[in-house]
């Protein structure tokens, strides 16, 4: 049912402003709660208005276009995600929700609130459809204490017409399976890309993109690198940009939030290249203490 943390869409195209991105063992954080783990990405960061550029302070001023990228997201994040977001609408038709997997399967649970808050719970296995959404086939579903399948029968019914979907946003029901777009589950900035494949590993969904080419930035560590067209952090407009932040701590991943990037920024250190490029060490967000943190927002 309810999927994951992260994106579709068709193949991605470099377009005019688009600045070059790369990323190697990320925990890129939505919120303070959730976050997904990029094991590695090459895409770039997309201006969504036109004649506009991609502005570290305003998430909504660009999305990610994925060319490749390994990422997953654990299922207490996903949940968090969803009903923080996608689920948050006062009417949204379902509310509650909670996820665990086992063995390749996802067992969900939550409140038909458009059926009068019915509790429901339901297991299914994922899989990636030719257009690149995520597909969760529903093979066991139980409404209050009845197998739905039965309760279906008997009304005449199917998964699409017993829950709404109409009032969320990247969710739609076909039949008994569920459609996820997840580039519309979460908040910006959005993460694009076609879709390849869909696993459960553990208490993670991991999703690949497109095929695994080697990295660009002859860095060891974690970091985020961005280069060519325009990119404006703070009171920093950098044309044909050549911006490369680097994890202080390479022994855990990056924890990066954007909201509090210039927090991260100040506990870190920057140093200049040759050719007027910046190298920016950051503190990983997890590891700032709270003085440190300035409740700043990129949420517009």
């Amino acid at each position: 049912m309810l999927l994951i943390y992260v994106w579709v869409v068709a193949s991605p195209q470099p377009q005019s402003g688009a600045v070059r991105a790369e990323m190697r063992n990320v925990m890129y954080h939505f919120t303070e709660p959730v976050a997904v783990h990029i094991a590695y990405l090459k895409g770039e960061l997309s201006p969504t208005r036109e004649g506009g550029m991609p502005v570290f302070d305003d998430a909504n001023s660009f999305a990610i276009t994925i060319q490749s990228a390994r990422i997953s997201i654990t299922t207490d994040a996903l949940v968090t995600a969803l009903n923080q977001y996608a689920l948050a609408a006062a009417d949204a038709p379902i509310k509650a929700v909670r996820i665990t997997t086992s063995a390749n399967k996802l067992k969900i649970k939550g409140r038909l609130h458009s059926k009068g808050d019915l509790p429901f719970e339901s297991e299914g296995s994922l899989s990636v459809t030719p257009e690149g959404e995520i597909r969760v086939h529903t093979e066991k579903i139980k409404a209050g204490h009845l197998p739905v399948k039965g309760l279906m029968d008997l009304l005449g019914e199917t998964i699409s017409k017993l829950i709404s979907t109409r009032k969320v946003s990247g969710l739609r029901a076909e039949a008994n399976d569920l459609l996820l777009n997840p580039a519309e589950l979460f908040p910006p900035p959005h993460i694009h890309g076609h879709l390849r494949s869909i696993s459960i590993v553990g208490n993670e969904v991991v999703q690949e993109y497109g095929s695994q080419t080697a990295l660009s930035e002859k860095i060891s560590g974690n970091y985020m690198a961005y280069h060519r067209a325009q990119l404006r952090f703070g009171k920093l407009t950098m044309h044909d940009t050549d911006l490369v932040l680097i994890d202080m701590d390479p022994q855990d991943p990056l924890d990066f939030f954007l909201d509090h990037y210039q927090d991260q920024l100040v506990a870190g250190y920057t140093k200049s290249t040759p050719s007027f490029g910046l190298r920016s060490y950051f503190r990983d967000y997890n590891k700032l203490t709270p003085k440190q943190k300035s409740h700043s927002s990129t949420r517009r």
